[in-house]
């Protein structure tokens, strides 16, 4: 083995120079440029399927301020296209902004981020100032802007300034790169002040992207597609290509041959089944791919670890608040739906390839074309057109988890206390029957998941004894020869409680898991170094479907 696998590398040629491992996704390049008449293209995917790496590619190979790249393409799909590439390689001037940071709590301070952007972006062109054919006042605005100037009409106007003084200097029109476009619009509604930011934003795309005569052509990319009245009004030869479009499916997300040739590469391919359980079953378009990114983390941890266990590393990027709004909506009662993706199966959904962000929480049906786009669903089938129903589900276990983490969440926000403090007078009193119906009540109020063994009940139940006043509850911390599913203490009373969960195959089996699961605490040894407590009490919890048998020792 001698490449190495960079986690978050979004440098294309530093990746390449480190000799780190790439997933070939060049000729995304000459089908984009030969292929499609194209002025301007937007991507949709969600976040972490590999947009930004791909424009860092796209700025190496186009732009003439990298010279000539030969060598860190060397290899790869696109040089099989030697007219292609002696045209376009390193050949344009090329204009490369993220808008991945913008953002704030208020207008103010997002613009602020703006500006700095923008700012940073002069710094690194300031080259161009001293060639004899830029404009004057271009290059007063262009010293206003590295200073980040006040002045939003300017900031508006700011990439076609730097696209005329590209043009001025090389006589060659402009390859614009905008990665990202969306989020300071997402952030931006999230902190209300969504039409100062539009008005913005709306005003950058204009100015560089309408009737420009520096422009070659342009690609953007973002997690959702505002529809071209409201950001791209008047934009010309403009084409989406969204999560469920067949053009350029590919090329955002590993494919199955991708990740065997990967795992191939590390002597990991023995691991391909788990990555595919936990990171595959997205389909964009007609082609079935990987999150790139959660098999790239997973990937790093298996070379430093023989047995890493795969885990939720989308989660820690994009979080579960768009699956939390449906809860937020009275009017809208989803949990069967929730109940069947969760259970593997499928629902029947209209769905919008448009959206804009001030109208995203407007309606049911918004809120799942938001979670087709965002990457918390996917399409079953491809789509022919998205004014019909289609059918949603799951794609793998990782964002089962995050939809499982979700609702666990919302029921402990909303159980009746009530309740709880009953469950609690149970279990202290051993009155096993009477903890079997409560657990059982609660369970019926909630959204069942039946799938990844006792994932779902092991957290459900700790979410009921979490936060209770008075008690340190442990879940699944080493104790004697394992780890207990739940140690519930009050300290104050000197008792215990040890709870293990079984998830039975059927109702008949309910009774003989817990003798099971009662029979693991004892050989296991979790009530060992508890000196001092005067009450240990044991359970054995059996769940299936909604229902909940509880045993005492």
């Amino acid at each position: 083995m001698t490449k190495k696998i960079a986690v978050g590398g979004e440098d294309f040629i530093a990746l390449r120079k480190a000799d780190s491992y790439y997933v070939d996704k060049t000729e995304l390049l000459y089908e984009l440029v030969e292929k499609t008449n194209n002025t301007v293209t937007l991507f949709t995917r969600p976040r972490r399927f590999g947009k930004t790496l791909t424009m860092s590619m796209m700025e190496s190979f186009f732009s003439i301020f990298k010279k000539d790249n030969r060598e860190v393409f060397n290899g790869l799909y696109v040089m099989n296209h030697k007219t292609f590439c002696d045209e376009y390689m390193n050949q344009y001037p090329v204009l490369f902004i993220s808008f991945k940071d913008v953002e704030g709590l208020n207008f103010e301070s997002a613009f602020k981020r703006l500006k700095a952007v923008i700012a940073d972006l002069c710094k690194k062109m300031v080259f161009l100032t001293n060639d004899e054919n830029i404009d004057s006042d271009d290059l007063e605005i262009f010293a206003r802007l590295k200073a980040k100037s006040e002045d939003p009409e300017e900031i508006q106007n700011s990439l076609k300034t730097l696209m005329r003084m590209m043009n001025a200097v090389y006589n060659k029109p402009v390859i614009l790169l905008i990665d990202e476009y969306d989020v300071p619009l997402a952030k931006a509604h999230s902190n209300n002040y969504y039409r100062e930011m539009l008005d913005i934003i709306r005003g950058i795309m204009s100015t560089s992207l309408k009737t420009n005569e520096y422009l070659k052509f342009a690609v953007i990319t973002g997690c959702l597609r505002i529809p071209k009245e409201s950001i791209f009004t008047g934009v010309n030869n403009f084409v989406s290509y969204s999560v469920i479009d067949e053009e350029f499916s590919n090329y955002f997300g590993f494919t199955d041959n991708e990740i065997e040739n990967m795992l191939n590469c590390f002597d990991l391919s023995d691991k391909n089944s788990i990555i595919k359980e936990w990171y595959n079953g997205y389909l964009f378009g007609d082609t079935e791919v990987y999150c790139p990114w959660d098999v790239v983390n997973y990937v790093s941890a298996l070379l430093k670890r023989e047995y890493a266990e795969p885990k939720n590393y989308w989660e820690n990027t994009s979080g579960n608040s768009a699956i939390k709004t449906f809860f937020d909506m009275p009017d809208i009662d989803i949990s069967d739906k929730f109940e069947a993706l969760l259970n593997c199966e499928t629902i029947s959904e209209t769905v919008t390839n448009s959206l804009t962000y001030d109208q995203v929480y407007s309606s049911e049906r918004n809120l799942w074309s938001l979670l087709l786009m965002t990457g918390y669903l996917t399409v079953n089938h491809r789509v022919d057109n998205d004014k019909h129903p289609v059918e949603l589900r799951i794609p793998n276990r990782e964002i089962a988890n995050i939809f499982q983490t979700a609702v666990v969440d919302h029921f402990n926000q909303t159980v009746d206390q009530t309740e709880l403090t009953g469950l609690m007078n149970a279990l202290w009193n051993g009155d096993a029957d009477t903890a079997s119906e409560i657990i059982s009540d609660l369970l019926w109020h909630t959204i069942s998941y039946m799938d990844y063994h006792e994932d779902y009940y092991h957290a459900f139940l700790s979410g009921l004894f979490v936060g209770r006043g008075g008690y340190m509850v442990q879940s699944n911390k080493e104790r004697g020869l394992g780890r207990p599913d739940i140690d519930l203490r009050d300290k104050k009373n000197r008792r215990v409680i040890i709870i293990e969960a079984k998830k039975s195959k059927c109702e008949e089996d309910m009774s003989s898991d817990c003798d099971k699961a009662i029979k693991q605490i004892i050989d296991n040894q979790y009530a060992a170094k508890l000196d001092g407590y005067k009450q240990v009490l044991h359970y054995g919890v059996a769940f299936f479907k909604k229902s909940a048998l509880v045993k005492k020792m």
